[in-house]
């Protein structure tokens, strides 16, 4: 049996509301190994009254709020989503936890940090938000009652990466790697560059244009970009701009 690669985990929670939960998604965290907490848009007068939540202070007082998903997953090379898709369509098939980490196995590299998202309690993560994701997680639950409440969600897939030893205890090397998966800030700057590309070129139509830059983001995501490949495509691109600015200067 191949090990499973050990990564840094950061768990990411989008616009949390409850401070129970929250406190209870920390104490989970802590159960099984985890430390880095992130917080994304939360409810303030809760975000508040989580950081005295008894019993996993260390990781409720060590965790940042954020305001936007970017900056809580600009640093990590591999985004896992979870849902439970009872209330959308995915365009795509959601792994079952427990088939996680032989998905990791395969696509993570263990020089990078990885990011486990969660949505809020009422809508779970936007489409949005899942445009930013690698592979979507899908705990297997009764088709009856599908949606699981937000800290014993935590629980589970903390216990199911810690028990396949899928989590490392130390944070990566500040050291880049040419050939290291591209992280979420490089890949965004990359597609920011892209879609300035194609405005110029009329590519992008008012009424497909924001299911079109979903699929863009999620062809780059789908292509495992390594720093090297996001530094080639980025000069290209540059090029591409220059091009254009020059063409417009000449007329």
């Amino acid at each position: 049996m191949m090990k499973t690669a050990a990564l840094p985990w950061r768990v990411v929670l989008v616009r949390p509301r409850n401070p129970l939960n929250i406190g209870a998604a920390a104490r989970a965290m802590a159960n099984f190994g985890f430390r880095d907490l992130v917080v994304v848009a939360p409810y303030g007068p809760t975000w508040q009254e989580t950081r005295s939540a008894v019993g996993a202070e260390d990781v409720v007082q060590s965790a940042r709020a954020v305001d936007g998903l970017l900056d809580a997953i600009g640093d990590a090379s591999t985004v896992i989503g979870t849902t439970s898709g009872a209330r959308r369509t995915l365009d795509r098939e959601p792994i079952d936890l427990q088939d996680l980490p032989a998905w990791l196995q395969q696509h993570a590299s263990p020089r990078g940090r990885a990011a486990l998202l969660f949505g809020s309690e009422k809508t779970g993560l936007a489409n949005e938000d899942l445009s930013h994701c690698h592979a979507v997680v899908r705990i297997p639950t009764s088709p009856e009652t599908p949606s699981m409440n937000l800290g014993q969600a935590v629980a589970v897939c903390c216990y199911e990466l810690a028990r396949a030893r899928a989590v490392a205890a130390r944070p990566p090397a500040s050291r880049v790697f040419f050939s290291d998966p591209a992280n979420l800030h490089s890949l965004e700057h990359v597609f920011d560059r892209a879609v300035r590309v194609l405005d110029e070129t009329g590519y992008l139509q008012p009424k497909s244009r924001a299911a079109t830059l979903v699929k863009l983001r999620r062809l780059l995501l789908d292509l495992r970009f390594s720093n090297s490949d996001v530094r080639i495509l980025g000069g290209v691109l540059a090029q591409i701009e220059w091009k254009f600015r020059t063409m417009k200067d000449e007329r």
